[in-house]
């Protein structure tokens, strides 16, 4: 188990460099992942169970400790990041399945590398938490509705197919994972720390699939969903940031709320353009799972040397 716990630290360390190391490979040898692709669904479904054992009830109760700063959070990942995807959509004028899988991800929920992030950046990570599950749990509603509002001109969406899918691959999952934390905790414990492992794993496989799928597509359209994916990102974090500002929130709130807009569930994105678009728009999320871990490692590590006056005593007593 310690070897385990080991690695599992290691390649969560260096996910990004493996991600993109696993997408050149199913780009250049598509054969090689193609397998992954029918089983993205029940690799997601892995995902979300893990990020169900890290959690407890006594999580939830900080949504309703400082529901202003979750509101506000939530609220901000359902309008800043769905109206920058259509307007980046509209603005480099993307074909249809492309143009609804940049939208999608816009809509989809706040991903756990989020709450890494903000860790790494001395954020708020209890109010980053918080959003994530919040965000989570209003997915299967508002992610649906957002996209068939704001796709709905490009591809034709089912709502209720997509609200069950949500249900089916992230909220049954991480309800599962949360009743066994609940009730087998202190056997969780033991296997917590390899959990990041198979979560990486899974989430590699996910973008292998993808790539391998959609590679000649993406060596039609790699530059351009990659300009788009990166300025869909990057726009979130600064307007989630100058937002948060702008409403008084402290700087830690803010680096919590910018990192948690600009990152995204892109997983979850990946399986709902996989079931209900085509693998064409599955490549903007594919995308963006490689690019917001390389940029959220950077903004994190730019963000953590950013503080407010209260924080400067304590740093500067502990030295």
């Amino acid at each position: 188990m310690y070897y385990l716990e080991k690695l599992s630290a290691l390649i969560s360390k260096y996910m990004a460099v493996l991600v993109i190391a696993i997408a050149a490979i199913a780009l250049i040898e598509p054969m090689s992942f193609k397998w992954a692709a029918p089983n993205i669904t029940m690799l997601l479904g892995i995902v979300m169970f893990g990020m169900g054992m890290t959690l407890k009830l006594a999580d939830f109760k900080l949504v309703f400790q400082r529901p202003r700063d979750v509101f506000i959070g939530a609220l901000a990942q359902f309008t800043i990041m769905p109206l920058l995807a259509y307007f980046l959509a509209t603005a480099f004028g993307l074909p249809p399945e492309l143009a609804a899988g940049v939208i999608l991800v816009g809509t989809c929920p706040g991903g756990t590398s989020s709450n890494v992030m903000t860790y790494l950046a001395r954020g708020d990570v209890a109010l980053s938490v918080s959003m994530t599950m919040t965000t989570t749990v209003l997915a299967p509603i508002v992610t649906p509705l957002l996209t068939w509002w704001l796709a709905g001109a490009w591809v034709e969406i089912s709502l209720s197919a997509m609200m069950m899918s949500i249900v089916q691959v992230v909220i049954l999952p991480i309800v599962a994972g949360l009743i066994i934390n609940s009730f087998f905790e202190a056997q969780v414990q033991k296997v917590v720390k390899i959990l990041p492992l198979v979560s990486v794993i899974a989430i590699v496989l996910i973008v292998g699939g993808v790539v391998a799928v959609s590679s000649q597509k993406i060596m039609e359209t790699g530059l351009l969903i990659m300009a788009v994916v990166m300025c869909h990102n990057l726009l979130g974090y600064g307007t989630g940031f100058l937002l948060a500002k702008a409403l008084h929130m402290d700087i830690a709130k803010a680096k919590a709320i910018s990192i948690e807009v600009g990152m995204q569930n892109s997983g979850l994105a990946t399986s709902l353009a996989m079931l209900h678009f085509g693998p064409a728009a599955a490549i903007p999320s594919a995308i963006f799972s490689v690019w917001h871990n390389i940029s959220g490692s950077l903004a994190a590590n730019y963000l953590s040397s950013k503080m407010n006056k209260e924080e400067l005593p304590e740093v500067q007593t502990a030295k």
